[in-house]
């Protein structure tokens, strides 16, 4: 069945993208499948996103941009889509990352969003459900386009060792996360220090926080997180603390050749090919 339901381009940023789908289609004259079959997906796909019952994704955005000749209207329109998919509270730490060039951050208990994997992602993100769990995925792996845009920041991390220890989903997934954190050792613009449990008490026992440092004057932010609300502050002394408190774990944890080799440790050691007992390797 065509789908034909009428959208309020101003209601989101989900239903303007749907709306400018459909008339820039039929400008071009092309029915939802014809459209499919030039992007190498199905018209009922496109039909879902142009009803804002489906949220679309990068590829798509960019199939849709070369297909229809828009100069890029879909891919630059997919940010703003994809951070309205994210809850209201944290939107506006998420424009305040975008545009920061330095970020720290300290995590006690998960790797921080801007380094996870998307199988690492799907799997925190839905701990306590699965709803909405395909575009809240997409906005998280969006937000990491920061790392490979033309100038980007400088993210410095500091992981607890319990990061590596805290089975995320399955040994397939911690191992394909920790190679993911082993992957930036070559990167210029992200540095990771693990903070070991030999640290003993530390500067970061009440939990993990963020610092993010704008260039053009605009002010330091530090930056905690509840179960279900964000606490930013641009509060000179509350921010001076929170870096004093970084410094700290910086100089407490290890460096970053000793965090890679860590890392690689617990990755072999501890989520490495195991056999079974009839001798088959376990995921």
């Amino acid at each position: 069945m065509k789908n034909t339901r009428d959208l309020d381009p101003s209601a989101s940023p989900l239903d303007y993208y749907g709306a400018e789908l459909r008339r820039l289609r039929e400008a071009q004259g092309l029915n939802q499948r014809q459209l499919g079959e030039a992007i190498f997906c199905t018209g009922s796909l496109v039909g879902q996103i142009e009803t804002a019952h489906k949220v679309p994704t990068r590829p798509f955005s960019e199939s849709v941009d070369a297909a229809l000749g828009t100069g890029g209207t879909f891919t630059r329109l997919l940010p703003l889509v994809l951070r309205s998919q994210l809850p209201p509270w944290f939107q506006p730490y998420a424009d305040m990352e975008a545009k920061a060039s330095y970020i720290s951050t300290f995590q006690a208990q998960v790797v921080h969003g801007l380094l996870q994997t998307e199988a690492y992602a799907r799997c925190v993100l839905g701990a306590m459900s699965k709803h909405k769990l395909d575009p809240h995925v997409a906005a998280r792996m969006d937000r990491q386009s920061v790392l490979t845009r033309e100038h980007p920041p400088l993210v410095w991390a500091v992981l607890s060792e319990a990061v590596l220890y805290g089975e995320v989903g399955n040994r397939k997934v911690m191992r394909e996360q920790l190679a993911h954190l082993l992957s930036f050792r070559d990167a210029e613009w992200v540095q990771i220090q693990i903070l070991p449990f030999a640290a003993g008490a530390h500067a970061g026992l009440m939990g993990s926080f963020n610092v993010l440092r704008f260039d053009g004057g605009d002010p330091d932010i530090a930056y905690t997180e509840g179960y279900e609300s964000g606490h930013p502050t641009a509060n000179p002394h509350e921010v001076k603390l929170r870096s004093l408190r970084y410094d700290h774990l910086q100089a407490a944890a290890l460096s970053v050749e000793d965090s890679a080799a860590m890392i690689a440790r617990v990755m072999e050691e501890r989520y490495g090919e195991q056999p079974d007992l009839d001798g088959r390797d376990l995921a």
